[in-house]
């Protein structure tokens, strides 16, 4: 069974997020990790610009686009997000958008999907940036999968991460690091993904 994390990333600190929810899903016998990644909406010439643009972009340069099809074939979908205003990203919401097809279709009613997200600040939207993105996925007839509390790790967190979904506090140069908390609650979320997905296809 494939699942799908398909996500925006500005500077790459959402795209590290989806490598590590790629190792829990690796950790499932039976499922592979497809990583896929949307269009860019910010304008080449504001890309090339900008040093810290530049790199998180030639960090990410390898990912293919998702397409329909990748959503179609899995059994489970992630989908990753920064913040913006405590909101989901315009560019992983215009992807959502295009998926029009499948909702007609219901090709997506019945799998598995959930957030992460990644933020400046301990409090900078994101528990509100999960919720800004269910309606699209209930709309959709997705099945929303958080965190348990048996990830001891929401506990212990300094970073991010909570019932809603794994967060990252990337701070405000965008450049901390994925710390141990972050890094185990999203590789649990991407294990616990992967195993409700196998066993709804049952």
């Amino acid at each position: 069974m494939k699942v799908l994390i398909v996500y925006y990333s500005t500077f790459g600190n959402t795209y590290k997020m989806a490598l590590e929810v790629a190792e829990g899903v690796k950790a499932v016998p039976g499922t592979i990790p497809v990583i896929r990644t949307v269009p860019e909406l910010i304008p080449e010439e504001i890309i090339q610009s900008r040093e810290d643009l530049r790199r998180g972009k030639e960090l990410q340069k390898d990912v293919p686009l998702v397409t329909l099809d990748d959503f179609r074939e899995a059994g489970a979908v992630a989908f990753g997000t920064p913040t913006r205003f405590g909101a989901v990203s315009a560019q992983l919401k215009n992807q959502i958008d295009r998926l029009s097809p499948l909702w007609q279709e219901g090709a997506l009613e019945g799998k598995p999907a959930g957030i992460f997200v990644s933020t400046a600040t301990l409090h900078g939207g994101q528990e509100m940036t999960i919720f800004s993105l269910l309606p699209s996925l209930l709309h959709l007839g997705m099945i929303f999968v958080g965190v348990p509390y048996s990830v001891r790790n929401l506990f212990t967190t300094k970073g991010g991460g909570s019932p809603y979904g794994p967060g990252h506090v990337a701070g405000d140069n965008s450049q901390r690091e994925l710390d141990s908390d972050e890094i185990a609650i999203l590789r649990a979320f991407g294990k616990r993904l992967a195993e409700i997905g196998l066993k709804l296809m049952k």
